[in-house]
Protein backbone atom coordinates (compact mmCIF):
# COMPACT_ATOMS: atom_id res chain seq x y z
CA UNK A 1 0.00 0.00 0.00
CA UNK A 2 2.67 2.13 0.79
CA UNK A 3 4.48 2.07 -2.42
CA UNK A 4 1.32 2.73 -3.97
CA UNK A 5 0.94 5.86 -2.30
CA UNK A 6 4.19 6.99 -3.16
CA UNK A 7 4.41 5.52 -6.69
CA UNK A 8 1.28 6.60 -7.96
CA UNK A 9 1.29 10.09 -6.85
CA UNK A 10 4.77 10.53 -7.20
CA UNK A 11 6.13 13.57 -10.28
CA UNK A 12 2.31 14.66 -10.79
CA UNK A 13 3.14 18.20 -9.38
CA UNK A 14 6.12 18.46 -9.13
CA UNK A 15 9.38 18.33 -6.53
CA UNK A 16 7.17 20.97 -4.48
CA UNK A 17 4.64 18.31 -4.05
CA UNK A 18 6.42 15.57 -4.33
CA UNK A 19 5.55 12.94 -1.13
CA UNK A 20 9.53 11.97 -0.31
CA UNK A 21 10.49 15.53 -0.63
CA UNK A 22 7.94 17.17 1.56
CA UNK A 23 8.81 14.19 3.99
CA UNK A 24 12.01 14.89 3.49
CA UNK A 25 11.45 18.89 4.50
CA UNK A 26 9.24 17.55 7.45
CA UNK A 27 6.45 19.47 5.57
CA UNK A 28 4.97 16.03 5.79
CA UNK A 29 4.91 13.85 8.42
CA UNK A 30 5.29 9.84 9.17
CA UNK A 31 2.24 7.92 6.56
CA UNK A 32 0.53 5.63 8.59
CA UNK A 33 -1.33 3.22 7.03
CA UNK A 34 -3.85 0.75 8.95
CA UNK A 35 -5.55 -2.38 6.78
CA UNK A 36 -8.01 -4.54 7.62
CA UNK A 37 -8.86 -7.57 5.72
CA UNK A 38 -12.31 -9.83 5.90
CA UNK A 39 -13.66 -11.78 3.17
CA UNK A 40 -11.10 -11.24 0.31
CA UNK A 41 -11.45 -7.35 0.62
CA UNK A 42 -9.17 -5.02 2.30
CA UNK A 43 -9.97 -1.75 3.72
CA UNK A 44 -8.11 1.14 5.62
CA UNK A 45 -7.33 4.17 6.66
CA UNK A 46 -4.24 6.28 5.52
CA UNK A 47 -3.36 9.56 7.87
CA UNK A 48 -0.93 11.69 6.60
CA UNK A 49 0.11 14.69 8.60
CA UNK A 50 0.88 17.94 6.86
CA UNK A 51 2.12 21.75 7.78
CA UNK A 52 1.11 22.77 4.08
CA UNK A 53 -1.42 25.33 3.51
CA UNK A 54 -4.97 24.03 2.51
CA UNK A 55 -4.35 24.54 -0.82
CA UNK A 56 -1.16 22.18 -1.21
CA UNK A 57 -3.25 19.70 1.46
CA UNK A 58 -6.13 19.60 -1.49
CA UNK A 59 -4.08 18.78 -3.98
CA UNK A 60 -2.17 16.33 -1.94
CA UNK A 61 -5.57 14.42 -0.84
CA UNK A 62 -6.96 14.46 -4.47
CA UNK A 63 -3.26 12.84 -5.55
CA UNK A 64 -3.39 10.03 -2.64
CA UNK A 65 -7.41 9.76 -4.18
CA UNK A 66 -6.45 8.73 -7.35
CA UNK A 67 -4.75 5.74 -6.33
CA UNK A 68 -5.98 2.94 -8.54
CA UNK A 69 -4.12 0.25 -8.32
CA UNK A 70 -2.40 -1.41 -4.94
CA UNK A 71 0.11 -4.56 -6.74
CA UNK A 72 -2.17 -5.91 -8.72
CA UNK A 73 -5.36 -5.52 -7.24
CA UNK A 74 -7.58 -2.96 -8.05
CA UNK A 75 -8.48 0.39 -5.74
CA UNK A 76 -10.41 2.77 -4.60
CA UNK A 77 -9.01 5.58 -2.22
CA UNK A 78 -11.75 8.39 -1.02
CA UNK A 79 -11.24 11.07 0.98
CA UNK A 80 -12.93 10.21 4.56
CA UNK A 81 -11.98 13.82 6.03
CA UNK A 82 -9.18 16.65 6.49
CA UNK A 83 -8.72 17.69 9.85
CA UNK A 84 -7.18 21.07 10.89
CA UNK A 85 -5.20 19.85 14.28
CA UNK A 86 -4.12 23.67 14.44
CA UNK A 87 -7.41 24.61 14.72
CA UNK A 88 -8.40 22.01 17.35
CA UNK A 89 -5.66 23.37 19.20
CA UNK A 90 -6.61 26.52 18.84
CA UNK A 91 -10.04 26.14 20.15
CA UNK A 92 -8.00 24.22 23.39
CA UNK A 93 -6.43 26.79 24.09
CA UNK A 94 -9.37 29.46 23.41
CA UNK A 95 -11.33 27.40 25.63
CA UNK A 96 -8.59 27.10 28.68
CA UNK A 97 -8.12 31.48 28.39
CA UNK A 98 -11.62 31.87 28.87
CA UNK A 99 -11.69 29.61 32.25
CA UNK A 100 -8.48 31.29 32.90
CA UNK A 101 -10.34 34.58 32.77
CA UNK A 102 -13.10 33.72 34.75
CA UNK A 103 -11.15 32.29 37.45
CA UNK A 104 -8.79 35.25 37.29
CA UNK A 105 -11.65 37.45 37.13
CA UNK A 106 -13.28 35.76 40.18
CA UNK A 107 -10.45 35.51 42.40
CA UNK A 108 -10.13 39.18 42.00
CA UNK A 109 -13.29 40.91 42.39
CA UNK A 110 -13.84 42.74 46.11
CA UNK A 111 -16.07 41.03 48.03
CA UNK A 112 -19.73 43.64 48.59
CA UNK A 113 -18.48 44.90 51.78
CA UNK A 114 -14.96 45.48 50.37
CA UNK A 115 -16.81 47.65 47.62
CA UNK A 116 -19.13 49.44 49.88
CA UNK A 117 -15.94 50.56 52.23
CA UNK A 118 -14.09 51.90 49.58
CA UNK A 119 -16.78 53.51 48.27
CA UNK A 120 -17.68 55.00 51.40
CA UNK A 121 -14.07 55.70 52.30
CA UNK A 122 -14.25 58.02 49.15
CA UNK A 123 -17.41 59.54 50.16
CA UNK A 124 -16.32 60.89 53.24
CA UNK A 125 -15.14 64.61 53.94
CA UNK A 126 -12.48 65.48 55.41
CA UNK A 127 -12.94 68.85 58.40
CA UNK A 128 -13.51 72.14 57.27
CA UNK A 129 -9.86 73.92 59.00
CA UNK A 130 -9.55 76.97 59.93
CA UNK A 131 -7.31 79.59 58.35
CA UNK A 132 -5.02 82.36 59.41
CA UNK A 133 -5.88 85.08 61.79
CA UNK A 134 -9.08 85.72 60.42
CA UNK A 135 -9.80 81.90 60.76
CA UNK A 136 -11.44 81.66 57.25
CA UNK A 137 -13.26 78.21 56.61
CA UNK A 138 -10.90 76.44 54.21
CA UNK A 139 -9.85 72.98 52.90
CA UNK A 140 -7.25 70.51 54.37
CA UNK A 141 -4.61 71.09 51.46
CA UNK A 142 -4.57 74.99 51.09
CA UNK A 143 -1.46 75.66 52.51
CA UNK A 144 0.22 72.42 50.68
CA UNK A 145 -1.19 73.27 46.95
CA UNK A 146 0.22 75.71 44.56
CA UNK A 147 -3.32 76.92 43.73
CA UNK A 148 -5.92 77.62 45.88
CA UNK A 149 -9.65 78.45 44.93
CA UNK A 150 -11.45 81.05 46.53
CA UNK A 151 -15.70 80.88 47.24
CA UNK A 152 -17.82 82.86 49.41
CA UNK A 153 -18.64 80.27 52.35
CA UNK A 154 -18.43 77.31 54.41
CA UNK A 155 -20.84 75.33 52.19
CA UNK A 156 -18.97 76.14 49.20
CA UNK A 157 -16.04 74.51 50.75
CA UNK A 158 -17.51 71.48 51.79
CA UNK A 159 -19.35 70.57 48.51
CA UNK A 160 -15.97 71.03 47.23
CA UNK A 161 -14.15 69.23 49.13
CA UNK A 162 -17.00 66.07 48.64
CA UNK A 163 -15.85 66.60 45.03
CA UNK A 164 -11.85 66.02 46.06
CA UNK A 165 -11.24 69.65 46.12
CA UNK A 166 -8.90 70.23 48.77
CA UNK A 167 -7.18 73.53 48.38
CA UNK A 168 -10.14 75.95 48.76
CA UNK A 169 -10.71 78.91 50.95
CA UNK A 170 -13.96 81.14 51.44
CA UNK A 171 -14.21 84.85 51.74
CA UNK A 172 -17.19 84.46 53.79
CA UNK A 173 -18.06 88.49 52.49
CA UNK A 174 -17.72 91.32 50.14
CA UNK A 175 -14.58 92.38 51.51
CA UNK A 176 -11.62 90.38 50.97
CA UNK A 177 -9.77 90.08 54.20
CA UNK A 178 -6.25 90.73 54.73
CA UNK A 179 -5.57 86.34 55.38
CA UNK A 180 -6.48 86.48 51.31
CA UNK A 181 -4.30 88.64 50.72
CA UNK A 182 -1.26 87.39 52.45
CA UNK A 183 -2.32 84.49 50.68
CA UNK A 184 -2.71 85.35 47.62
CA UNK A 185 0.57 86.95 47.42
Amino acid sequence: MIGAVFGQTEGLFGPELDLRELQKSGRIGRIEIDLHSKNDKTTGTITIPTSLDRVSTALIAASIESINRVGPCAAKVTLDKIEDVREARRKVIIDRAKEILHKWTIESLPSVDEVFKEVSETLKVGKVEKYGPDELPAGPELQSAKEIILVEGRADIINLMRCGLLNTVALEGAKVPETIKTLTK
